[in-house]
């Protein structure tokens, strides 16, 4: 079945061109027994690509009608037999109509008249018929519903929608290369070599009934659940039953035992009412798809919490200002050059001037030849204190008033803490370049994820590397921090010894 599928999406995808998930979804409905809407302007292959799906199936009989608001009975069931009226008997010959159906398209289909609206619900819900006394079986797999617009409101018509569990936004060729292929070639001509027999359908969806979900399938599918109902989109208790079918079918027809996180990328396509909720709910199902596996969200923020912890213990307000001379010529020097004013001279000196140890700190790690001048007398910073003699400085002038380093236990804490981050980190490092291989793996086998997905979700894993990037960037200022013994090994004076 798996070949069989991707022969007819290579023969498919030759002639329809950007119609890849269109073609998924049809293929997809036509296996598991669902409906598909295509909501787009005229002109855009939808009545070819629905007669074309019902070619694919041995002996399949397609229907195309298009309705208006006065259309009758008769054009879409069959007319009325005069044979069974004159045995007063109310019957219509159905052959070549729609309860004959294999597939059907039925276009313009929110114009359909309360007179023809309740037999339209129970074929394509219950596939059954009523004709006259009798309740016929319809061999019926899929309906293509075609619209240039959404239903109004109305109850019945809300109801037909909510029949068709895949949507599809239909639009015109975008690429020039594509639409090129498309008025050079006559596509009436195609006929899809490679068939589906009725019976492998069947076979499938008995396969299918019960595959086993995975358990993070559930997780997902309820948070979705809850995000929608958040955003007012609600999803009715059937469409989600028919949700879990459509992907045991998907699973099922990729040959796999189980129905994997990677199916939950169809759901895209089944769970938005409105076009401008499409992208909205493609992020939120993408970020699940990606989110599984490897989280690096955790030690992320495990990372940031140690560093902040260490900062939080170090900053402290100086007790005089701590002005960097060094960084102050270069100023000076860069707007004497440009002609600044004394005054930008004056706001540039005071972006160099520290009030707190951790401001301090920091800046002497990132330029630990830098010089300083303490105090606030802009004129008088030739000083040229080196950062070990302001601490000492600061140290004998100000005893108990301020704090440059940690305490012993917790700086062996905080170490301590430091090494587990960085095991995690290297075990991530390798947990994630192992995940991405097997992810391209996944992508490149299942069938049923088209090539746009399947660059998406890769470059939103990959944003798993920034991550790494961003936490080992974070553990070196911590190692920073925790490895200065300039900054830790201070004692301070006592206060009897500073005064």
């Amino acid at each position: 079945m798996k070949n069989t599928i991707l022969d007819i999406k290579q023969e498919f995808s030759t002639y329809f061109k950007e119609r890849d998930a269109e073609i998924n979804g049809s293929l997809l409905a036509l296996l598991s027994g669902e409906h598909v809407l295509l909501l787009g302007p005229p002109g855009t292959a939808k009545t070819l690509l629905a007669n074309k799906i019902c070619e694919t199936i041995t002996g399949g009989n397609f229907f195309h009608y298009l309705l208006t608001r006065f259309s009758t009975p008769e054009e879409v069931f069959g007319p009325l037999s005069l044979k069974a009226l004159e045995r007063d008997e109310f019957s219509r010959k159905i052959e070549g109509y729609l309860p004959t159906a294999h597939i059907a398209l039925l276009d313009e289909i929110f114009k359909a008249n309360s007179s023809i609206l309740n037999s339209l619900l129970t074929i394509l819900n219950e596939r059954k018929y009523h004709n006259g006394k009798v309740v016929l079986e319809v061999p019926l797999f899929s309906v293509f519903g075609a619209s240039n617009e959404l239903p109004e409101e109305d109850e019945s018509l809300e109801a037909l929608y909510d029949r068709f569990l895949f949507r599809y936004s239909v639009d015109y060729i975008q690429h020039d290369e594509n639409l090129e292929d498309l008025i050079f070639e006559n596509l009436e001509d195609f006929s899809p070599l490679t068939k589906l027999a009725v019976g492998d359908i069947r076979e499938i969806r008995k396969k299918s009934r019960h595959l086993p979900v995975d358990p993070e399938i559930r997780t997902i599918i309820k948070g979705l659940r809850r995000e929608l109902k958040n955003s007012s989109i609600f999803i009715s208790d059937r469409r989600w039953k028919k949700i879990v079918n459509v992907l045991r079918v998907a699973s099922a027809a990729n040959g796999h035992q189980s129905v994997s996180r990677m199916t939950v990328v169809l759901l895209q396509h089944m769970l938005w009412d409105l076009p401008e909720q499409k992208e909205t709910i493609r992020k939120l199902i993408l970020d699940r798809v990606v989110s599984g596996g490897t989280d690096t969200g955790k030690l992320k923020q495990d990372v940031l919490d140690l560093k902040s912890a260490i900062y939080g213990c170090l900053k402290q307000e100086l007790p005089d200002l701590v002005s960097c001379t060094k960084c102050y010529e270069e100023e000076k020097k860069a707007a004497s050059t440009a002609r600044h004013s004394r005054f930008t001279g004056m706001k540039s000196q005071k972006s160099l001037t520290f009030s707190s140890t951790l401001d301090f700190l920091n800046h002497y790690l990132e330029f630990p030849n830098h010089t300083y001048g303490v105090g606030l007398d802009y004129n008088n910073l030739n000083s040229s204190l080196n950062f070990d003699s302001v601490v000492e400085l600061l140290r004998r002038k100000y005893a108990f008033e301020f704090k440059l380093s940690l305490d012993y236990g917790e700086k062996k804490l905080y170490e301590k803490e430091y090494e587990n981050l960085e095991e995690r980190l290297d075990y991530f490092r390798r947990q994630v370049q192992a995940e991405e291989r097997a992810l391209e793996e996944t992508l490149e086998e299942n069938i049923w994820v088209s090539a746009q997905d399947s660059r998406e979700i890769l470059m939103k894993y990959r944003s798993k590397n920034t991550d790494i990037y961003e936490i080992a960037n974070h553990l070196k200022e911590i190692r920073a921090v925790l490895e200065k013994p300039k900054v830790f090994d201070i004692e301070l004076e006592t206060v009897g010894e500073a005064a």
